[in-house]
């Protein structure tokens, strides 16, 4: 696969786009910092131009690369690098069979950015087609083979559920109000 002229452009565009809505979310959420810096390292050069050679526009460049290389470098730079990762959470931990590779419990506000990142790359990825039910749907495909924490699992479904049944105003009141609200 060859960058072209044309991919560098449509992928900036792509992800600007993604983390314009990222962040549009994350200040709803009352997570200023993290609207401001979420995914700043798609635009290094590991992942900038890995994104433009694999440039598909409708799916994540990410799956291109792992077709074409059985892996995703840009993906192992990224997961490593921002706490909104399910991924980044991952370590050992030890259980009654032994010990395995498995999800930490993620903090309130990395779960509520990965919450904002599922509703950006649906409404980037499905366009016109978007509606607040896709980012429930879409989880629950890949459910099965996500090694979340199951308090993470749980408040994410809350989150994504609660979008879907009741809108952003009720899940972004309900994010501010109940889960980021200040400890005592």
């Amino acid at each position: 696969m060859e960058v072209t002229l044309i991919r560098p452009f449509a992928h900036f565009k792509t992800i600007t786009t993604h983390k314009w809505f990222v962040c549009k979310y994350c200040f709803r959420a009352g997570l200023y910092w993290q609207g401001l810096t979420h995914d700043l390292s798609k635009y290094s050069p590991v992942e900038f131009w890995v994104g433009a050679k694999y440039y598909q526009g409708d799916h994540s460049p990410n799956d291109e690369e792992r077709k074409d290389k059985g892996y995703s470098s840009a993906w192992l730079h990224h997961k490593g690098r921002n706490k909104h990762h399910l991924e980044y959470w991952l370590d050992y931990h030890k259980f009654p069979d032994g010990t395995r590779l498995a999800g930490s419990r993620m903090p309130e506000k990395y779960v509520v950015e990965m919450f904002c990142d599922r509703i950006a790359a649906s409404r980037v990825y499905r366009g016109e087609n978007y509606d607040r039910s896709a980012p429930y749907e879409y989880y629950m495909r890949g459910k099965h083979a996500t090694p979340l924490h199951e308090d993470s699992a749980a408040l994410l479904e809350t989150l994504l559920l609660k979008l879907r049944d009741e809108g952003e105003d009720a899940v972004f009141q309900y994010i501010r109000t109940q889960v980021l609200k200040k400890k005592k």
